[in-house]
């Protein structure tokens, strides 16, 4: 036998082993079928019930007046969370360039291997002083911050006490940690106080709460939640992310607006709106508690590092804030001229006096069609609906930037009104 037909016969009993029998390939075929018409299915109710969240493609920088594919001219943008306008400003765009030359586009490790350098600690101890607490530690988003903090402070002796109304990323970083669940009535201090009664048995309590509500802009009562906490022996915790930057006199969060500054313990926030809008989150607290999330929060440990340019962009951000109060302080006029024109307009905005300003509609295809109407008239706005947010609350969701002028804001009130008269939503 020739060497090439001993080779041969050795390879073909090999290949009969490896190939799967013909009923397993159908079965496989058959699975994938399956699996796909019930995704299709799933993916037609979507459709059919309005709530299709197409995903317009932006063509330019982000910034108060953007360019939209398909779009004729300069777009006015009011739904970002460019809320200072940071997003594409110079000075922290030429310091991401920097950081992009000199530390280079990432690390390729987690942060205690060999992905930490000076630059992100340097970005730590700026956020832990701009929101006066001990020490902070970064994560790539806040929705890992909130994964990663609950299941490491809280144990099976503890309690938690939840907002109903909380952020997607509080509920699933709940969901992971052993503690006793309570979820109180949406902003309800009385509820609240029943709850933290519940839990008085529990080692530890933590009230957990969203500073500023997104979809809908109200602001927590964190006066009275302190109050019960410390009645109660509780710790709070915010989640600041639609509020870092801009709310309080210096733009430090809720919890300055409100003045208890030194009363919430933890405060969970993030790089990717008000502070310069690339990426990232993080948890400022007790220095003990950082150290833990150091050494066992799951998303710390087990994610890549925020790239170097991320962090320049961001530090510059911070530190333009810690420099001055000016921009932060822009916000009420702005915010209220859009407010107030659009009430006496006949239009019902829900919230109170924050940037994020819904246009409540109900009715989900009715806030798609208006988006789309609006975008035709030079506004990029998108329609808000289940399961972003509650059935019959669909709405279209306006945020202010500091970046807009006062005939911008004039602009989208008037496409408002336009648009709102053409689908009877005015008269």
């Amino acid at each position: 036998m020739s060497l090439g037909k001993a080779a041969r016969s050795l390879v073909n009993p090999v290949r009969g082993v490896l190939r799967p029998p013909a009923s397993a390939s159908k079965r496989t075929y058959a699975a994938g079928a399956e699996a796909r018409a019930v995704l299709e299915n799933e993916l037609d109710g979507i459709r059919a019930a309005g709530t299709w969240k197409a995903e317009r493609i932006i063509t330019s920088k982000q910034g108060p007046q953007i360019n939209v594919d398909g779009s004729r001219g300069s777009i006015m943008n009011f739904c970002a969370n460019n809320y200072l306008g940071l997003s594409s400003h110079p000075e922290v765009v030429q310091a991401g360039i920097d950081a992009l030359k000199s530390y280079g586009a990432g690390l390729s490790s987690v942060r205690f291997i060999c992905g930490t350098q000076d630059l992100h600690k340097n970005l730590e101890q700026k956020l832990a002083e701009f929101h006066e607490r001990e020490d902070c530690i970064l994560y790539a988003s806040c929705f890992d911050a909130n994964a990663g903090l609950f299941e490491v402070l809280l144990g099976p002796d503890d309690a938690v006490l939840s907002d109903e109304l909380n952020h997607a990323s509080i509920i699933d970083g709940i969901r992971l940690c052993r503690a006793k669940r309570l979820r109180y009535k949406h902003m309800d201090l009385s509820d609240l106080e029943n709850k933290l009664k519940e839990a008085q048995s529990s080692r530890m309590r933590l009230v957990v709460t969203d500073g500023v509500f997104s979809m809908d802009g109200d602001v927590a009562p964190l006066q009275g939640i302190c109050d019960l906490a410390e009645q109660y022996g509780a710790m709070v915790f915010i989640d600041e992310c639609h509020a870092t930057g801009f709310l309080g006199p210096r733009g430090r969060g809720t919890d300055e607006l409100l003045g208890v500054m030194d009363r919430v313990h933890i405060v969970n926030s993030t790089l990717g709106k008000a502070l310069g809008g690339a990426a990232g989150g993080y948890t400022v607290g007790p220095k003990p508690l950082i150290d833990l999330l150091r050494q066992r929060s799951r998303p710390y440990l087990f994610s890549n590092s925020l790239p170097p340019p991320v962090v320049g962009c961001a530090t510059r951000a911070v530190e333009l804030l810690l420099a001055s109060n000016e921009i932060a302080q822009s916000m009420t006029a702005k915010t209220m001229r859009f407010r107030n024109n659009m009430t006496q307009a006949g239009f019902t905005i829900s919230g109170s006096a924050h940037p994020i300003c819904p246009v409540m509609l109900g009715d989900a295809r009715l806030a798609s069609l208006m988006a789309d109407d609006m975008l035709k008239l030079g506004v990029y706005v998108i329609g808000f609906s289940y399961p972003v947010v509650p059935k019959g609350k669909a709405r279209i969701r306006v945020q202010i930037s500091a970046a807009h002028t006062d005939e911008d804001i004039d602009r989208c009130v008037d496409a408002f009104v336009q648009t709102g008269r053409k689908h009877g939503v005015v008269s």
